[in-house]
């Protein structure tokens, strides 16, 4: 009886370290016995392939390496702590440390981002990151800390997004009465409806079936992902349309903010920005190592005359009287005129 009791008092002194353990490492703080190292849980809804995983993991690397170790970020990976609209929620209540989300699911609190939605917004990758790693940038961070509560820390990306189609689009026309997926933008449905084809709004995770089925003709998005979601057994045809660009901003709460020691923040985001400019570098050897592999499995490519469907849209754009905050169009217009 003796042994019992003393067994049994072990596995619960066993069973409140753990859960000590597990207290800390939630609250950002080191369980090494070190007072001075905090640790941060960022969630990411993409996979350990993907470019986006890479470059998140790359900013945890940077930071780890720029502070000497004082802060660490764990990244955790498809969506095991929420889609993008619900981590970022959390982020803003203060339950999670680092949230990620498409630079479209933020116009649900900062409207002045739909500015970012627009089809044909960059010419050039260039320009898409003069903006954010300038005026436009410092536009976003204010708007996110002041109606969101939230720091923002980098931004990763998902880059330029193509057409994956059935059959060959070479030009405007062969995109007539063309069914295609598109992400609820009002923006990007839109451009495809000036083109004459047939935008539907669907989830993500449904995609696949519904060209499976024949529901859609075809859908929109990175050329890496056609290779990693498989759609290439479905969608033999690749057109760089390029029709629109999706950043993926990175949201600190602020709550996890004021646990970086002062002297230490300059450090904490100089790594942040290494990481996340180091992404871009990634997202372009995956989209190459992707067309290589694709056009391995019989897809074909097509470019297009990008600028007869930036007309079409523009059109659109004007008849439909689209218009955005003057002085985020003035730093838009300022990252395109610097990047020609």
């Amino acid at each position: 009886m003796q042994i019992l009791k003393k067994t049994g008092k072990r596995i619960f002194a066993l069973a409140v370290s753990v859960m000590m353990t597990f207290t800390a490492v939630g609250c950002g703080v080191s369980t090494s016995g070190k007072s001075d190292k905090v640790v941060f849980r960022m969630a990411i809804v993409d996979g350990e392939t993907s470019p986006i995983y890479k470059g998140a993991k790359a900013m945890a690397d940077k930071v780890f390496e720029k502070t000497d170790g004082k802060v660490e970020i764990v990244v955790v990976t498809g969506g095991a702590l929420g889609d993008e609209r619900g981590s970022v929620e959390l982020a803003m209540q203060g339950d999670l440390d680092i949230a990620s989300a498409a630079n479209s699911v933020l116009t649900n609190w900062i409207p002045e981002m739909d500015i970012l939605d627009q089809a044909y917004l960059w010419t050039n990758k260039d320009q898409a990151h003069a903006a954010v790693d300038g005026e436009l940038g410092d536009l976003i961070d204010k708007a996110a800390e002041e109606k969101l509560g939230v720091h923002v820390i980098g931004y990763l990306e998902s880059g330029f997004r193509d057409t994956f189609a059935k059959k060959p689009i070479e030009n405007v026309d062969d995109f007539k009465g063309v069914k295609i997926r598109t992400m609820q933008n009002k923006y990007h449905m839109a451009a495809f409806q000036s083109f004459g084809a047939m935008p539907t709004a669907m989830a993500y995770n449904e995609v696949f079936t519904a060209l499976q089925q024949g529901t859609i003709d075809a859908c929109e998005n990175a050329v890496s992902n056609c290779l990693s979601n498989g759609y290439y057994e479905v969608t033999k045809h690749v057109t760089f349309t390029h029709h629109a660009f999706t950043y993926i901003p990175v949201l600190m709460s602020d709550k996890a903010w004021n646990k970086i020691p002062e002297d230490l923040r300059d450090e904490f985001i100089e790594g942040c920005k290494e990481g996340y400019v180091e992404q871009r570098r990634f997202l372009d050897e995956a989209n190459e190592d992707a067309i290589k592999q694709l056009k391995e499995k019989g897809v074909e490519f097509n470019e297009i005359d990008t600028k007869v469907f930036k007309e079409c849209y523009q059109k659109s754009a004007k008849e439909k009287g689209f218009t955005f905050n003057p002085e985020w169009q003035a730093a838009v217009d300022k990252a395109i005129s610097e990047n020609p």
